[in-house]
């Protein structure tokens, strides 16, 4: 931890008050560089980007990922397998998967268009299109992240006690009381974490973007930590991406606290 996070962090914390282009000698400027990004148009875009991106693939992917859950922590046949299914999408390298669904996005011979021709849809050029680049690449981050919450959410689930639920229904509660007032409840700190490490995860979307689009067309699928990646090693700004990239790790820890400071707040009341 101390020597490939906290060395890092600090390194890139002293060289974001430095201009270095990693062929002359840093050049202390300040906070120069604060002072840029505050007025940088692509940071800002890739800011809004990626507040969407999150804002979008963290609940829908939560409430997809529970909905699985529940229905494998019932008795079905081969849920073995289906909990295998669901969670090989997260093993597997998001590079890998991120050709594989060029592949199906492709405007002439994509397995998405060929499907929706089948009911006369017109294809749709999904990656190079400002309007549905970034659905597109939020497709996938809510299908390749389902694995992950499913399998929190279903030790969660297990943790239940089911003689609550079954007083419950004794009492005259249906499935959604049920799930509504002992459910929902007992799992509240599996909900808490899934919720905490999704945000986390979503703001730090890289590679689909790398792979499928590289930030465009124009700028609308352009995330943070793509543009930082652009600043230090395509145009050479290695100070001011270090300043970038404390900027971004101060926004993360700011919506983990908020995240955290809103669930205690909702569950005192």
């Amino acid at each position: 931890m101390t020597l490939f996070v906290a060395v890092p962090m600090l390194l890139a914390l002293g060289f974001s008050f430095f201009a270095y282009d990693f062929l002359q000698a840093p050049r202390w400027v300040g906070l120069d560089n604060y002072r840029t990004l505050l007025h940088d148009d692509r940071f800002h875009t890739a800011l809004w980007n990626t507040t969407l991106y999150t804002v979008v693939i963290v609940p829908v992917g939560m409430a997809l990922a529970l909905a699985i859950a529940l229905g494998l922590d019932q008795r079905i046949k081969a849920r073995g397998f289906f909990r295998t299914a669901y969670y090989l999408p997260h093993m597997t390298a998001t590079v890998a998967v991120a050709v594989v669904w060029l592949w199906l996005l492709d405007p002439n011979a994509g397995a998405l268009n060929n499907f929706l021709a089948l009911f006369g849809v017109a294809r749709v050029n999904w990656l190079g299109s400002t309007t549905w680049a970034l659905p597109a690449i939020m497709a996938l981050g809510i299908w390749q992240g389902l694995g992950t919450k499913m399998v929190i959410y279903l030790a969660a689930l297990q943790t239940v006690p089911a003689e609550l639920k079954e007083a419950a229904r004794l009492d005259g509660a249906n499935r959604w009381q049920v799930f509504r007032n002992v459910t929902w409840p007992a799992i509240a700190s599996g909900n808490l974490f899934v919720l905490i490490t999704s945000v986390i995860f979503s703001f730090q979307v890289f590679e689909q973007v790398y792979v499928m689009t590289r930030g465009g067309p124009i700028n609308s699928t352009l995330v943070l930590t793509y543009d930082i990646y652009l600043n230090a090693f395509t145009r050479l700004r290695f100070g001011y991406a270090c300043a970038e990239a404390v900027v971004f790790l101060l926004i993360i820890g700011l919506v983990t606290l908020a995240v955290m400071r809103f669930n205690r707040g909702a569950r005192d009341a």
